[in-house]
């Protein structure tokens, strides 16, 4: 009895495990996604932007779900619909308007209030129970968070910060919707089937908002949209819904938090954005209480 136990104990542990090492996969790929928001807004607008990397994308999912002869789930087909809903239109649009007026280390660190949105509604729809510990570090995170966001634009919040919170909470909700069925079927499929869903409406609204000045774009906008056809609204998702499922949607959303540094980096580098000492202390205070936050206890 015991030693059967620990057997089952020991495989818990080790999905967690994997579930969190996919987490991070897909954290990494979506930190690039506000600095390449940030370049391809420098020739494309906000709506084709949004459309845009969402055809592209359903374009992919098409194609690799007829080579694999994947069968429609109709069952599935609402909570899916609704995961493209909040994940291909919500999360970029609402990015994509806030990245006109705060560049995107600010984004980077505002937007590390998405683990604690995602507890919230992991714990309200997707049955889990995150301890006391566990809330009280998501919400001392969030308090950074905001604080951070206020301290940053002279004591008040901005638009750009309102449009960042709608952007968090869109996708918060639409990663508790695509973990939920991540684990009942692949992770990869729930991105590809939400993306065929929605392209309906990405695909006209691509064609709608596109403007022949658009096809001037240099090497670099033009990476940055690729970027986020295939990365951030693809592959990106591939990896974080697997997570989700196996290492459970609180505890692997925590992980996100991460995605602030990936962000940051990237800024520097390649934006030649200024982070500075008080960006930093905010971004190490954040991780920090992820670290602990981590260590918190959380049942389904």
């Amino acid at each position: 009895m015991d030693a059967r136990n620990t057997i089952e104990t020991g495989s818990t542990v080790s999905r967690e495990t994997i579930g969190l090492a996919l987490g991070t996969l897909g954290v990494v790929i979506f930190g690039g996604t506000l600095p390449a928001t940030r370049v391809a807004l420098t020739n494309f607008s906000p709506w084709f932007v949004t459309h845009g990397r969402a055809a592209m994308a359903s374009l992919a999912a098409a194609l690799l779900l007829l080579i694999l002869r994947k069968r429609f789930p109709k069952s599935d087909a609402p909570a899916l619909f609704l995961a493209g809903l909040l994940l291909v239109f919500g999360f970029p649009i609402f990015s994509s308007i806030a990245l006109q007026t705060v560049p995107a280390s600010h984004g980077g660190v505002v937007l590390g209030v998405l683990p604690l949105t995602t507890s919230i509604f992991a714990a309200i729809i997707g049955g889990e129970r995150p301890s006391p510990l566990f809330w009280i570090c998501g919400v001392a995170g969030a308090a950074l968070v905001v604080t951070f966001a206020v301290s940053d634009n002279g004591m008040q919040l901005s638009s750009g910060d309102l449009f960042l919170f709608l952007a968090a909470l869109s996708a918060s909700l639409g990663y508790v919707v695509s973990g939920k069925l991540s684990r009942r079927m692949p992770g990869w499929e729930v991105i590809c089937w939400s993306l065929i869903l929605t392209a309906p409406i990405s695909i006209p609204g691509a064609l709608w908002s596109w403007h022949p000045e658009f096809a001037n774009a240099s090497p670099a906008q033009a990476f940055s949209f690729f970027y986020l056809s295939f990365g951030s609204m693809f592959l990106g998702f591939f990896a974080w819904n697997v997570g989700l499922g196996m290492g459970g949607i609180a505890r692997v959303s925590q992980v996100q938090l991460l995605q602030s540094f990936v962000t940051l980096a990237i800024s520097a580098f390649l934006l030649g954005e200024h982070v500075g000492a008080h960006t930093l202390l905010f971004a190490l205070g954040v991780i920090a209480i992820v670290a602990l936050g981590r260590r918190a206890r959380v049942s389904r």
